[in-house]
């Protein structure tokens, strides 16, 4: 892991640095956020439990759930991040450059994570969704045969809401990973020496 060099030479403009992305990494997770959430409660209380869309949940519609989880612990580091830049900014003597880090490090692989999650969870709804479309006569758009029939050989609003929610998650982590190795290099990287005069 980089030594930051601390005290930053411009504590104001890296604790502005910090709220500023902050913010904006955490209201960009929360209106991200509010979509798969209302997903998710259309997919556990929109279908009546004996019905064939509810039988056709399968174990990666629950699996979303953890780059769900993932998503709102990202959101709540986030939030952490304006807190983090006002004690920096004010010049806080009990912070470190190692603690700072540490702190960045951790958005970095939660990131990493929710992004390997869906990522995932997005192949193996792909697949299966390959799998239902190779299984059934190659006729043309048929979503499901019959009514009734097997919910695991069809396709259907459930499986469009999951590809949806995790597509939505994935932009959120990317969305993350991308403000946390930017708080990484700002952190990192020594301020420019002012140029000497002449």
């Amino acid at each position: 892991m980089p030594v930051a060099p601390w005290p930053p030479k411009d504590p104001q403009e890296l604790g502005a640095t910090f709220t500023k992305l902050g913010w904006i990494g955490f209201l960009i997770q929360l209106v991200l956020l509010a979509v798969p959430l209302m997903l998710a409660i259309y997919m556990l209380f929109g279908f009546a439990p004996g019905s064939a869309a509810r039988k056709g949940i399968d174990l990666s519609n629950y699996l979303s759930y953890g780059s769900l989880i993932v998503t709102v612990f990202t959101a709540f580091w986030f939030f952490r991040y304006p807190k983090l830049g006002r004690r920096i900014a004010d010049g806080d003597s009990t912070l470190s450059g190692g603690g700072v880090l540490k702190t960045v490090w951790i958005g970095i692989w939660a990131g990493s994570i929710g992004i390997l999650f869906s990522m995932l969870l997005l192949f193996g709804a792909a697949g299966r969704i390959l799998f239902v479309m190779l299984a059934n006569p190659q006729t043309g758009l048929m979503i499901s045969p019959n009514i009734g029939a097997d919910p695991t050989q069809s396709i259907s609003a459930l499986d469009g809401i999951s590809l949806l929610t995790l597509l939505i998650l994935l932009t959120a982590e990317l969305v993350v990973l991308g403000l946390s190795l930017w708080l990484l290099f700002r952190t990192a990287t020594p301020a420019p020496k002012a140029p000497a005069k002449a």
